[in-house]
């Protein structure tokens, strides 16, 4: 049985199971960007040049697409992106392809900063000699990594393309790690460049099928690394839930928000890594510490490009 679009009477392409709506292609387009535009207001300011962390995956291209079109008209607004090359071989190469045709044909500046240049290694050689899980490794890196690049482009904030799917999926594992340090972190100061969401209120199946429907081209390849994480588990988990009970994933973000207006954890006091300067909660920062920089102190402070920290 075809389904009709609950506002016009077209055939519909989704159904929207949280909201109970059916909606044709041209109102699925516009309800996606009227959400997204309406989060956005409230992350940008006027004079704002906003790196977009560009992987050449759905999430971050959509991310680009849409914030371009809405600030195309824009003159106090610059948008650029970053990509950061972990060195994942047979993985990241393919993505940086479609990032590099994706802000040409957008007429975007487009920065690639590789963890050779960085951290004078690579993610794969990097998980074949530490005990910490890739994505641990990636993570760390890759924000320090990314820290850096917009600091150096001089952007006002850091836009990722992080979607509901995402947002649930990290409350929940802090949730039962009890890790409630990372849950109530307080907003970037210092050196750390603010971070915004956009993409935070459309789930990752929407993601996906505006792509499609505006002919994005995105790669589909899966890092390798991915099956290993936490994450991984806590997607089917949710996703088995959302099932059963249309609006969850909304329901533990939206949750998490109401506990954090309410409750302010004590804000964690940040001093200098002994390495490379960055701002950290401890003497040395994780971004040293993981790519193995403390053995090289010397050589680090000569570096062009010195490793970043995240605390």
């Amino acid at each position: 049985m075809t389904m009709l679009c609950d506002r016009c009477l077209h055939q519909a392409v989704i159904y929207q199971r949280y909201s109970g709506v059916h909606l044709c292609r041209e109102h699925f387009v516009r309800d996606v960007e009227r959400r997204i535009k309406k989060d956005t207001r409230k992350m940008v300011e006027g004079g704002d040049r906003i790196a977009v962390a560009l992987s050449g995956g759905k999430d971050s291209t959509l991310l680009l697409y849409v914030l371009s079109e809405i600030f195309e008209k824009r003159r106090d607004i610059e948008i650029l992106a970053i990509t950061i090359d972990e060195g994942i071989r047979g993985y990241r190469e393919h993505t940086i392809r479609v990032a590099k045709n994706m802000t040409k044909n957008l007429g975007i500046e487009h920065i690639i900063t590789p963890f050779r240049d960085r951290y004078d290694t690579t993610l794969d050689e990097l998980v074949r000699t530490s005990d910490v899980g890739p994505c641990t490794l990636c993570g760390v890196l890759r924000r320090g990594a990314l820290n850096w690049t917009a600091k150096e482009a001089s952007a006002d904030k850091i836009a990722t393309g992080h979607n509901l799917d995402d947002e649930a999926q990290t409350v929940l594992m802090n949730y039962l790690r009890g890790d409630v340090k990372r849950l109530f972190r307080q907003k970037r100061r210092d050196d750390f460049i603010p971070r915004i969401k956009p993409l935070k209120g459309i789930p990752e199946k929407e993601v996906a099928l505006y792509g499609f429907i505006k002919g994005l081209d995105v790669d589909l390849h899966e890092c390798p690394y991915a099956t290993q994480a936490l994450r991984s588990e806590m997607r089917e988990l949710i996703n088995d839930y959302e099932v059963k009970h249309p609006g969850t994933k909304y329901a533990l973000v939206r949750g998490f928000e109401e506990i954090s207006n309410i409750i302010t954890y004590p804000e964690v006091q940040l001093s200098r890594c002994k390495i490379c300067g960055e701002p950290t909660s401890n003497d040395v920062c994780m971004a040293c510490l993981l790519s193995a920089n403390g053995s090289r102190e010397n050589n680090t402070h000569k570096s062009k490009l010195r490793p970043t920290s995240q605390c």
